[in-house]
């Protein structure tokens, strides 16, 4: 018996998969540097041509877009029927669409925000980063009780 760690069982995915999952969804949370902290917000996203382009008003976001710090997007989904998840982040430089071609163009992108209010400046993301990864999820019986950390046999 050899005892196998949670990571074995986690596949990285290939940049072309993270970005065919990310089209599945719309919704992720925006990590952003807001003067001396990180915050974190959820978000409606498209993607578009390798970037995701996303709606805001005025407000902590937008300021860090103008801030020019770096911003992290993830977004994650999970298969009810198989238990298989996934997790795709994207790291890279935003920034505010302000050319008439490309707010233009942006009008034709669906997105959808969630929330009511103003949203007229649209952020592109530029990734330097994109990774993923799929595991299967571990029911709790598993990992909350002493059969956590018992050894258990290969798979082989």
């Amino acid at each position: 018996m050899t005892q196998k760690s949670a990571a074995a069982r986690t596949e990285d995915l290939p940049v072309h998969e993270c970005w065919a999952l990310l089209r599945d969804v719309s919704v992720g949370r925006l990590a952003v540097w807001d003067i001396d902290h990180p915050d974190i917000f959820p978000l409606n996203y498209t993607v578009d041509h390798g970037t995701l382009v996303f709606r805001t008003g005025d407000g902590t976001k937008l300021a860090a877009v103008l801030a020019g710090h770096p911003v992290a997007l993830e977004a994650d989904g999970v298969d009810p029927d198989t238990g298989i998840a996934w997790s795709v982040v994207v790291k890279g430089k935003s920034e505010l669409l302000s050319s008439t071609t490309d707010v233009l163009e942006s009008f034709s992108l669906r997105l959808f925000p969630w929330q009511s209010g103003r949203k007229e400046n649209f952020v592109r993301i530029v990734p330097t980063s994109v990774t993923g990864r799929r595991f299967r999820v571990t029911p709790p019986a598993e990992w909350w009780t002493a059969q956590a950390n018992a050894p258990h046999a290969s798979p082989e």
